[in-house]
């Protein structure tokens, strides 16, 4: 009787048998298969719009983020040598630059026969006075306005970098002019041209008669560095620690075996009791270059200067030494020049040594 039973699907009359279950069941799967299938891909869609969403946010993030900068390199710092000594070639590259002035010295001849373009002329003994009468001193730095005068007569202002370099005759003849630049303040800004006009040329550089118009500078006022020091430092520091006095005259001055002055002014034979020998013509090559930092170095220490130790140069009046100071400056060694130097120690009779010379009691061992 159950068997027997109609039911009523979808408005159709059909017999609850199992095979009309069966049927209902199977014509319900593609509508249920659909169903899910389109709720996955709806899913599906979501996620991606979500991934793309997020991946716009992060893109747009990145975009606002300043990107990390790699650390520029430093650039190795200048050695002494390199802040005071100068090539050809460096000359070459900087000789437009605005501020830079060329002086070359030495004698007129030299100059005018050609020097480098734009460079003025300056005498061996410029920047410098020399005194008249007895015990006068033929050498000295001038007084602080009577310098700048001189210095803005060459066209120097506050701004200038100037290249001294030797024209021909010898270094101390450049390196005096270094020295006295330096003591009027101007420092790492005043360099020597290495191997002066000749090196110019062995680099076939241009050279030029041409003499550039007189043009005046302007200075503020010059404040001198202690650079320069008198015979009471020199004594005052004879037996002080880490202090050397050095004797820049040839070693035949030195040793004793002749004597320096001239035939007006004899001085005695002999050095400054206490003092040791570097001789100016020991720092430079025969072609007028300066000797490698080893070489200056093992030079030094071969006379007794150590590590540390401050100088205090000397030669007969001031010129020479210059050549000294500058080579101890190379190596970022301290070092002063006693202006005046041996004219002015014979000058006040203060004690020498050296063969048949009367010795120091006190001078240090």
């Amino acid at each position: 009787m159950a068997q027997g039973m109609a039911k009523r699907i979808h408005g159709a009359s059909l017999i609850a048998t199992p095979l009309a279950l069966s049927l209902l069941a199977a014509a319900a799967l593609p509508q249920a298969g659909f169903a899910q299938t389109a709720n996955a891909k709806s899913a599906n869609a979501k996620s991606a719009t979500a991934k793309a969403a997020t991946a716009q946010t992060a893109a747009a993030q990145a975009a606002k983020t300043p990107a990390a900068k790699t650390p520029a390199a430093k650039t190795p710092a200048a050695s002494p040598r390199e802040k005071i000594l100068v090539s050809a070639d460096w000359v070459k590259a900087h000789a437009a630059d605005k501020n830079l002035v060329l002086l070359q010295v030495g004698d007129q001849t030299t100059y005018d026969a050609g020097h480098i373009v734009g460079a003025r002329f300056l005498a061996m003994d410029g920047l410098s006075v020399s005194g008249v009468g007895d015990g006068a001193l033929t050498l000295e730095v001038p007084a602080a306005d009577d310098l700048r005068k001189q210095l803005e007569t060459l066209g120097l202002t506050d701004a200038s970098r100037i290249v001294v370099y030797l024209g021909a005759g010898m270094v101390p003849a450049a390196t005096r002019i270094v020295f006295t630049l330096d003591a009027a303040g101007f420092g790492d800004r005043v360099v020597l041209l290495d191997g002066g006009l000749n090196e110019w040329r062995r680099a076939a550089y241009p050279t030029t008669t041409d003499v550039p118009e007189p043009k005046a500078g302007h200075l503020s006022p010059l404040k001198l560095t202690s650079r320069v020091v008198d015979a009471r430092f020199v004594q005052d520091h004879l037996r002080a620690p880490d202090y050397k006095v050095v004797d820049a005259r040839a070693a035949m001055f030195y040793d004793g075996l002749a004597a320096g002055g001239t035939p007006a002014e004899k001085q005695p034979k002999g050095h400054i009791s206490g003092a040791i020998s570097v001789p100016f013509t020991s720092i430079t090559r025969s072609d007028q270059t300066l000797k490698s930092a080893d070489e200056l170095a093992a030079a030094f220490k071969a006379a007794g200067v150590a590590s540390g130790d401050h100088l205090i140069v000397y030669c007969h009046v001031g010129w020479q030494g210059a050549a000294v100071v500058f080579a101890a400056r190379s190596l970022g060694v301290d070092a002063v020049l006693y202006d005046g130097s041996f004219q002015d120690w014979s000058h006040r009779g203060l004690p020498v040594e050296g063969p048949g010379a009367p010795k120091w009691p006190d001078a240090p061992k």
